[in-house]
């Protein structure tokens, strides 16, 4: 390619997100300086995080300006190095934004190995959302042997990494996903011991019926209906892992929580978490699910879009809950 293609915040939304709230532009590629390295990003991760970095409220990461490049995770080839710590054909991770090519120091990238596993797993369930699952489970859910964990988005790339790995715990793994395709999957394809309709309009009964002995830990990535319902049904020092409330993310005022006496009445631990607070964990966590990935034991699956024009639509999709999987955009 002779030029850059960028995808810019343009304006924020108001309320849902709309494709005019994005620019696509073209610029000259970028040369890398002293201490510097050119990237060729090969895909884009599409995450639901990034409607909140499309605000100007005040959140745990700054917003991104308008007329900015849109945040994004990638993973690419080094085409250009004038830094001793990467060489031309190294592939790296980070977070090098909507784009085809980048310049960066360095900092914050890490070197993959497309032999053990895919590359674009590294944004999925070797990644980031893997990183997400194995730190909010295993951290902050703490699952013991014969509990039941539950998991919003089960379908998701987050959900289905938490609930493959409950099961590897031990513990009964039931799923709320959206829609008959989705849920059979999670259980014959992933293995959870069930998954609940939540499109179904019976979300409540459908979901004790999954979890006759109640509900001992939670993994939320949706909020707003699915946690007050789900909080119906917490045990007794129930834990609760607070990933994500993607259901509020277009709505000019939060849904909010209404069932807050459960966890009273319940003596339940909530820890709302984001995933690089634990830096400590986030090697420990990126080792295992290599191995897990690369055997065979932990699976995925992704929705592809082609070429960066389509990552605005995409992400529109994933926030409407279109996506099956990780959602990626296909660079090259």
């Amino acid at each position: 390619m002779s030029k850059n293609l960028q995808v810019l915040l343009a304006n924020r939304p108001t309320g849902e997100v709309t494709e005019a709230n994005f620019e696509i532009v073209e610029r000259d590629i970028p040369t890398a300086g002293p201490g510097q390295i050119l990237v060729r990003n090969h895909w884009l991760s599409l995450d639901p995080y990034m409607r909140g970095r499309m605000a100007a409220s005040k959140s745990y990461a700054a917003s991104v300006e308008i007329g900015e490049v849109m945040v994004g995770g990638t993973v690419g080839e080094v085409i250009a190095s004038q830094n001793p710590k990467f060489a031309v054909g190294d592939f790296i991770v980070g977070s090098l934004g909507w784009q085809h090519y980048a310049v960066s120091n360095g900092d914050g990238l890490a070197k993959v190995d497309p032999k053990l596993v895919p590359l674009s797993a590294y944004l999925g369930a070797v990644g980031m959302p893997g990183a997400t699952a194995w730190i909010g489970l295993l951290e902050h859910c703490a699952p013991k042997c014969g509990e039941t964990v539950v998991v919003s988005a089960a379908s998701g790339a987050v959900g289905a990494i938490v609930g493959q790995l409950a099961k590897m715990q031990g513990c009964r793994a039931v799923g709320i996903a959206g829609g008959k395709e989705k849920c059979a999957y999670v259980v014959d394809e992933l293995g959870f011991d069930a998954c609940v309709d939540y499109k179904a309009g019976n979300l409540y009964q459908d979901l004790k019926a999954a979890c006759p002995a109640g509900i001992d830990a939670y993994f939320e990535n949706v909020g707003g209906v699915t946690m007050d319902t789900v909080f119906r049904l917490l045990n007794p020092f129930s834990r609760v892992a607070l990933c994500g409330m993607i259901a509020d993310y277009n709505l000019p005022e939060a849904y909010g929580v209404r069932m807050m006496r459960s966890l009273l009445v319940n003596r339940v631990k909530l820890q709302g978490f984001i995933v690089f607070d634990r830096q400590d964990l986030y090697p420990r966590a990126i080792a295992q699910l290599g191995s897990l990935v690369a055997s065979g034991r932990l699976k995925y699956r992704e929705t592809v879009a082609d070429g960066l024009r389509s990552a605005p639509a995409a992400f529109i999709g994933l926030l409407a809950g279109r996506n099956f999987g990780k959602q990626l955009v296909k660079l090259v």
